[in-house]
């Protein structure tokens, strides 16, 4: 996507969004709701016209895909749109002859997909008759059926419960680890921790774009390590001076410890957490500590920062 915009009348959902998924990776375009991820996905697929940029899936612009691009491409919704009278084998069935299937390659999809997502046993339920996981569950069988390279995946989790949600993850890394590039939209920020990269959308927005790290790293300039030291602050301040040499931010308090003695809590901003930690421990040889951690913000405190960080810059 280069400068892609997307209007309706007057309101404009989509602002100049450049981006570039890569081939075999899960990609999720997080967000709240509103933000504009299904416009989004819609103008990838070509159930919308870009109203300005350009776009290009599979190396076409998905306006001008036929058949054979469309073979290439899985789709799964937001809604259930397949059929309740129909059973769940009949469903699938459905779906895979209109890709094209034949006779015996069509019953072989529609068994491995429907054990893909454990569903077999259920086959000759009718859809009507089934959960609503178990629907969603189904809707992803319907895309995958056909076996596309790129699979777009539009709030799969939206309103499931936390084992439903993880249970679709461990199916989605599964698809990557077999060759797909998955495209995923979700209004939990926090599953941004399971994507491989990740886009951050805000009002229209790419607020950023990177690996889960690097949105942390962006977030709050840096990994912090937070460290528990015996002794009072003000009996410490040669090791802080050495701690400043290390880390571009230090802050310490004072607290008190289970005896009752003094403590210093003190947190260190730097590049790789993990590499530096080691030396900010050895900086500490004559310091009795307590405790060593490398806390990792949630991902609703790196949106958050992210988007005030373009809010202030925009304003």
């Amino acid at each position: 996507m280069e400068g892609l915009t997307r209007s309706f009348g007057k309101e404009q959902v989509l602002k100049g969004v450049d981006l570039e998924v890569e081939k075999g990776e899960i990609f999720g375009l997080i967000g709240p709701s509103g933000a504009g991820k299904s416009t989004l996905m819609r103008t990838l697929t070509g159930y919308l016209a870009p109203s300005g940029g350009e776009a290009e899936v599979l190396g076409r612009p998905p306006s001008e895909f036929g058949p054979k691009e469309r073979r290439r491409v899985g789709f799964m919704p937001q809604g259930f749109v397949l059929y309740d009278q129909l059973s769940v084998r009949q469903n699938l069935s459905f779906v895979a002859g209109l890709y094209g299937l034949g006779f015996r390659e069509r019953r072989r999809r529609v068994r491995e997909a429907l054990e893909f997502v454990e569903l077999w046993e259920h086959r000759r339920k009718a859809a009507a008759n089934v959960s609503g996981g178990m629907k969603r569950r189904l809707q992803l069988a319907a895309a995958i059926v056909h076996e596309p390279e790129l699979l777009f995946v539009d709030e799969p989790t939206a309103n499931l419960d936390p084992i439903l949600r993880r249970r679709f993850w461990e199916e989605f890394r599964a698809l990557r680890d077999g060759g797909h590039t998955l495209f995923v939209t979700t209004q939990y920020v926090g599953e941004a921790e399971l994507c491989d990269r990740v886009g951050l959308l805000s009002g229209g927005e790419l607020v950023a774009v990177g690996t889960p790290e690097e949105l942390r790293r962006e977030a709050f300039g840096g990994e912090a390590i937070e460290l528990v030291l015996a002794g009072h602050p003000s009996d410490l301040a040669g090791r802080l001076k050495a701690l400043e040499e290390i880390g571009r931010s230090v802050e310490v308090r004072q607290e008190e410890g289970g005896s009752g003695e003094p403590e210093s809590r003190v947190r260190l901003l730097v590049d790789d957490a993990d590499l530096w930690l080691p030396r900010v421990l050895a900086s500490l040889d004559e310091v009795a500590v307590r405790s060593a951690d490398v806390p990792k913000p949630s991902f609703d405190d790196v949106f958050f920062r992210l988007v005030e960080k373009t809010t202030r810059a925009a304003g």
